[in-house]
C-alpha cells in the first residue's frame, strides 16, 4: 500500500525551546502528524512539540480537518494509498531484471552540476527488537559503511512510544536508542529521528509488533474512545485520537502533555548527538501509520483497494467537537456524521455523499472521496493543500510527502475504474508548497530498485520545466535491507545518489 503523506519539517538556524505547532487539519485534522525538525550547522537545541491545527473550510470539511493540537504535530496532513496489490518497483533477478535498452540510457537527463539533494535510508523497522535492544549490531555496522562509501547523507528511525514509555508514564528507556545512534555516529552519517506515537504492525510492510505503550492500552479498555472509531462502533488502537489532545485522560495529562514530556525526555537524554550535528532532523509522528490523516483506510476492519474508506469521528471526543464546531457555524444539524458516506469498500458513485465522481484514488473525480475521508478537502472546485501549505510557512516548517516514484499511466492499467492520479497529486502538493514559499521534501512510497523508479523519483525532485528551478530539500528512502544491498541493485542505488547529489556519475 503506498502512502502519500506530509511530514512537517522545521528549519532551526539557533537554538529553540520546545515549541508548539497548531493547526492541523494524517496525515489535517486535528493532531499527531510527523513534525520534522530540521537543524542548520550543527545548531539544533531542541525538539518541538506539536499542537492541533484546524484547517478551516466550510461544512463537513471544517470537522474533517479540524485538528485538535498534537504531535506529528496537529497539523494536517493526509495519506493517500495503493493497495497491496499495486505494481510496485522490485528487485529482478537473472535474465527477469529489467534491463534498459542505449535508446533509453541516451534519453536519460544528465543531473550533472543539479542542486544537491542531501539523501537519509530509512533503517529497518526491527533495527530494535520488541524487548528495546539493538539487533544484529554487526549487520547494521556493515551496512552502514556501505552506505557511507556511496555517499548517502544519512539514516532515518522511528523511536517507538511503545518501546521507550511502554511500561509505566514518564518511565522512559532510551538505552537501545543511545547504542544506536553511537553506531551511527560511528559511522559518520547523519540522523533523522522520527518520534512515533503509533503502533508498528498490521499495515503493509510490518514486520515486526510494537503496540502502544501497555498502561495507554489498558485505559483503553475502560475507556475505548480515546482511539479513533468508525460508524460501526470499531475503535482503532493504532494511535489515540485527536478528541483527547486537551484532556486529562491518560494518568493525569492529556495527550499532548504526554507527548511532549516524550519530546523533552529524548531532547535532554540525546544533547550530545544534537550539538555534534548528527542528528539533522526530529519527526513527530501526528496519526496513523505516524501520519497525519484519519486512519480512514484500515486493512484489519477490511478496507481493500480502491475503497474510498469511512470517516473516523465516532469517538465521543470528536463527536463532541463536531457538535460545537457546528453550532458555532449556526449549523446544527451539522452535528451529525453522514449516513450515507458508504463503507470501507464502497466506490464513490456507491454513496449518496460522494455520487458525483471519487487520498490519490479517486483523485480525478469530483468528490475526492478517499481525501475527504482522510481528512483532506480537496474537491474538484477547491485546493485542499494551499491552505495546508500557508499554515505551515507560519511556522517555517518543511513539508515532506511521499508517492514521488509513482505513475499514474500505472494505476491505469492496473485499476482504471480507481481513477487515480499519484502524479498529479504530487505535482498539486508540489506547487502548493512552492506557492506558500516553503520547502518540501518527500520519500518514496513503495520499494524501488530499478532505474525507472529512481528515474521517476528524480524527475520529481528536479522538475526539468520549473522556470524557478526548484526542487525538494531533501529525500528520504524507504528503506534498508537485504534486497538494496544487492549487487546490482547497488550499484543503481549508487548511481541515483550521485544524480540527486548533482554529481558526475561513474
Amino acid at each position: 500500500m503506498a502512502m502519500a503523506a506530509f511530514q512537517l519539517q522545521l528549519q532551526l538556524h539557533h537554538p529553540i525551546k520546545l515549541v508548539s505547532v497548531c493547526e492541523r487539519g494524517s496525515k489535517m485534522a486535528q493532531s499527531s502528524l510527523r513534525l520534522s525538525i530540521r537543524t542548520d550547522h550543527n545548531t539544533v537545541s531542541a525538539v518541538a512539540a506539536a499542537a492541533g491545527v484546524g484547517a478551516g473550510g466550510s461544512g463537513w470539511s471544517g470537522v474533517l480537518l479540524q485538528a485538535a493540537p498534537r504531535t506529528r504535530s496537529a497539523a494536517a496532513a493526509a495519506a493517500i494509498s495503493l493497495d497491496s496489490h499495486v505494481e510496485t518497483s522490485t528487485a529482478h533477478q537473472g535474465s527477469e531484471r529489467m534491463a534498459q535498452s542505449d535508446e533509453e540510457l541516451q534519453l536519460e537527463r544528465d543531473f550533472e552540476g543539479t542542486a544537491y539533494i542531501p539523501i537519509y535510508v530509512m533503517l529497518p523497522l526491527g533495527v530494535l527488537d520488541e524487548q528495546n535492544r539493538l539487533a544484529d549490531v554487526d549487520r547494521l555496522r556493515d551496512d552502514l559503511r556501505t552506505l557511507k562509501k556511496i555517499d548517502v547523507d544519512g539514516v532515518m528511525v522511528d523511536c517507538w512510544w511503545g518501546l521507550v514509555e511502554g511500561n509505566a508514564p514518564q518511565h522512559y528507556d532510551w538505552s537501545g536508542y543511545r547504542q544506536l545512534f553511537e553506531v551511527v555516529r560511528e559511522a559518520s552519517l547523519k540522523l533523522q529521528v522520527v518520534m512515533s506515537f503509533h503502533q508498528c504492525g498490521g499495515n503493509v510492510g510490518d514486520d515486526v509488533n510494537i503496540p502502544l505503550p501497555r498502561w495507554v492500552l489498558e485505559i483503553g479498555e475502560s475507556n475505548p474512545d480515546i482511539f479513533f472509531t468508525d460508524q460501526h462502533g470499531s475503535c482503532n488502537p493504532e494511535c489515540l485520537s485527536w478528541g483527547v489532545d486537551k484532556f486529562r485522560v491518560l494518568k493525569g495529562r492529556t495527550a499532548l502533555e504526554v507527548y511532549f514530556d516524550y519530546m523533552r525526555s529524548f531532547r535532554q537524554e540525546f544533547d550530545e548527538f544534537f550539538v555534534d550535528g548528527t542528528i539533522t532532523e526530529i519527526e513527530v509522528g501526528l496519526g496513523a501509520c505516524g501520519e497525519l490523516r484519519y486512519p480512514s483506510y484500515p486493512e484489519l476492519q477490511g478496507w481493500k483497494y480502491p475503497g474510498i474508506g469511512e470517516f473516523q469521528c465516532y469517538d465521543k471526543y470528536l463527536l463532541n467537537e463536531l457538535r460545537s464546531a457546528a453550532e458555532a457555524r449556526g449549523h446544527p444539524i451539522w452535528a451529525k456524521p453522514p449516513d450515507n458516506a458508504g463503507s470501507y469498500k464502497s466506490m464513490p458513485q456507491d454513496t449518496g455523499f460522494f455520487r458525483d465522481g471519487g487520498i490519490h484514488w479517486w483523485y480525478k473525480t469530483a468528490s475526492h472521496a478517499a481525501e475527504l475521508a482522510a481528512g483532506f478537502y480537496n474537491p474538484c472546485n477547491r485546493d485542499g493543500y494551499a491552505a495546508i501549505a500557508a499554515m505551515l510557512a507560519k511556522h517555517k516548517t518543511t513539508l515532506n510527502f511521499t508517492c514521488v516514484e509513482l505513475r499514474t499511466v500505472s494505476h491505469e492499467e492496473k485499476f482504471p475504474e480507481a481513477l487515480a492520479d499519484p502524479e498529479g497529486l504530487v505535482w498539486q502538493v508540489l506547487n502548493a508548497a512552492w506557492d506558500a514559499d516553503i520547502s518540501i521534501a518527500s520519500e518514496n512510497a513503495l520499494p524501488c530498485y530499478d532505474r525507472s523508479g529512481f528515474n521517476k523519483i528524480l524527475e520529481n525532485a528536479k522538475p526539468q520545466k520549473d522556470p524557478d528551478g526548484r526542487h525538494l530539500s531533501a529525500f528520504t528512502y524507504l528503506r534498508l535491507n537485504p534486497t538494496l544491498m544487492e549487487a546490482q541493485n547497488l550499484h543503481e542505488f549508487a548511481r541515483f545518489v550521485q544524480r540527486l547529489h548533482g554529481t558526475k556519475v561513474e
